[in-house]
């Protein structure tokens, strides 16, 4: 699947107590108001309750993430092939962006919401690179069902669908682990063709006919790119996560998600895909009116063997962080693809001057393709054909007199020839955004060795496509926020593993 670039492992809540006397599982996850005919538990009261004695007990809770070694990374294979193996699945991930982008050009504009007080807790999820299943993507630990099971799952900000393989599996793709059996939870339910939340998923090529509104499931069929897709029914479970509190862990009930019994593509050997996008059956916007309109997450070294987390709620500690800096999203509007999070892109900079680039490259067009997302499902960051070549011919006249030039090596460029470097200088690399935040990076975020000998660029054109794209690459030790309720994204520089 295009899905190439980073998994992250995510625990999910159940009714252990998350201290002495915190046990009751939360009810009635919501909707934003512009779907609040899915919103419908009846349990509001209840939730109400629990926010009131979480806040008086608490100041916030975080659900923890374990990391699963990387030693044996990319099952034996070299960084150069697991890098270069990235990229190509990176191309076929931005074909589907690029799709899916204008399938959804003139789509209804995602109205905003004001949440609840949310609860004091926020759940806290490990991130762990997917380099040791051969993988650009960032992995979550999962449980689900009753009793929990675990599972890993690709963490994704480019998708809006959590879905994990199911049995029956009538065609799958090799999984790590079992894949989850709905006859063995007693909380599994599916939805029904009738529900209103089976109008917010696509039904297959040739769907199947509704004729109990109230018995028959809600077939699905989500895609992702060459032959990369997942068709199933959508079914509500329990979600269980852990917290950070020794032995806590809170439980979700009635978390939507696609049950898959005919699932293709490049996952990796991941059970399936954990869905952070901005449409309204992602995992953040169901928990968006439980846990507040933020989350964020910091992503590990590709390979390394420690985790970190991703937080569902406010980070205190992040937000103190006086290197955090912020810029605006673009706002939603009627001719954009709303799973994705649109930054503004002013300008690029390297060496601290700012390229000649065409005004028009990095905006967003009128039919709503172009712009600049920031995504956790692609590996290097691309931008658009004509601003690459710019990019890519200023390191070229900036390091030619440093370090030998190599010459047509595959997919990645410019690349250079280091060998006995110890300490590698190159230029500077920043975003310049409309509003005047600068993002800086480290040289290990844009350059990347494949061998000892060899550094390349670890940026590349998008020739098909008018999207730029921030990949997980790029943002690595960067603790990242997304500020939904004011419409901002915010990142940090941090040692994730030690988050």
């Amino acid at each position: 699947m295009m899905k190439i670039s980073v998994l992250i492992l995510l625990l999910v809540l159940s009714p252990l107590h998350a201290s002495a006397n915190s046990s009751a599982p939360l009810y009635g996850i919501e909707f934003p108001p512009y779907n609040t005919a899915v919103a419908d538990s009846g349990c509001d009261g209840k939730l109400l309750g629990e926010e009131e004695e979480l806040a008086r007990r608490t100041p916030s809770l975080k659900l923890h993430m374990n990391h699963r070694s990387a030693a044996d990374a990319a099952a034996g294979r070299t960084r150069k092939d697991s890098f270069l193996d990235s990229a190509k699945k990176d191309v076929i991930r931005i074909d589907t962006m690029r799709t899916r982008q204008v399938a959804l050009s003139g789509g209804r504009a995602a109205a905003s919401s004001s949440p609840r007080r949310a609860l004091s807790e926020r759940l806290v999820a490990t991130v762990e690179s997917g380099v040791a299943i051969g993988s650009g993507e960032y992995l979550v630990d999962v449980y689900v069902g009753t009793p929990p099971r675990r599972f890993q799952m690709i963490m994704d900000t480019g998708s809006h669908l959590n879905w994990l393989q199911c049995a029956p599996c009538l065609d799958c793709f090799e999984q790590r682990g079992p894949v989850f059996d709905p006859a063995a939870s007693t909380s599994y339910r599916n939805v029904t063709c009738g529900d209103k939340r089976c109008g917010l998923v696509s039904p297959p090529t040739a769907p199947r006919a509704c004729r109990s509104a109230r018995s028959d499931p809600c077939p699905y069929f989500y895609w992702y790119g060459d032959q990369s897709n997942t068709t199933g029914d959508l079914a509500l479970e329990a979600f269980t996560v852990n917290l950070t509190a020794a032995g806590a862990s809170r439980r979700v009930d009635g978390v939507a998600f696609g049950c898959g019994h005919w699932n293709r593509g490049l996952f990796h050997g991941a059970a399936g895909l954990l869905g952070l996008g901005r449409g309204p059956l992602s995992f953040a916007s169901q928990l968006r009116n439980v846990y507040g309109h933020a989350f964020s997450y910091c992503l590990v070294d590709h390979g390394s063997a420690v985790g970190s987390k991703i937080v569902f709620g406010d980070d205190n500690v992040l937000l103190a962080h006086p290197q955090l800096n912020y810029t605006a999203f673009a706002p939603a509007t009627a001719d954009s693809a709303d799973t994705f999070y649109y930054v503004r892109l002013k300008g690029i900079l390297v060496g601290g001057e700012v390229l000649n680039i065409s005004p028009g490259t990095l905006g967003v067009a009128k039919d709503g393709s172009g712009g600049t997302i920031i995504d956790s499902g692609t590996t290097l960051s691309y931008f658009p054909e004509p601003a690459y070549q710019v990019i890519r011919q200023a390191f070229i006249e900036r390091m030619e007199k440093t370090y030998p030039l190599i010459a047509d090596f595959p997919v990645l460029s410019p690349c250079y020839n280091v060998s006995g470097v110890e300490n590698v200088e190159v230029p500077e690399f920043s975003l310049l955004f409309t509003d005047a935040a600068v993002w800086d990076f480290p040289a290990e975020n844009y350059f990347i060795r494949l061998e000892p000998e060899i550094m390349c660029l670890a940026v590349l054109g998008t020739p098909r496509s008018a999207m730029s794209i921030i990949g997980n690459y790029q943002q690595q030790n960067f603790h990242v926020l997304y500020d939904l309720q004011n419409n901002r994204l915010g990142f940090a520089p941090r040692r994730c593993a030690e988050v």
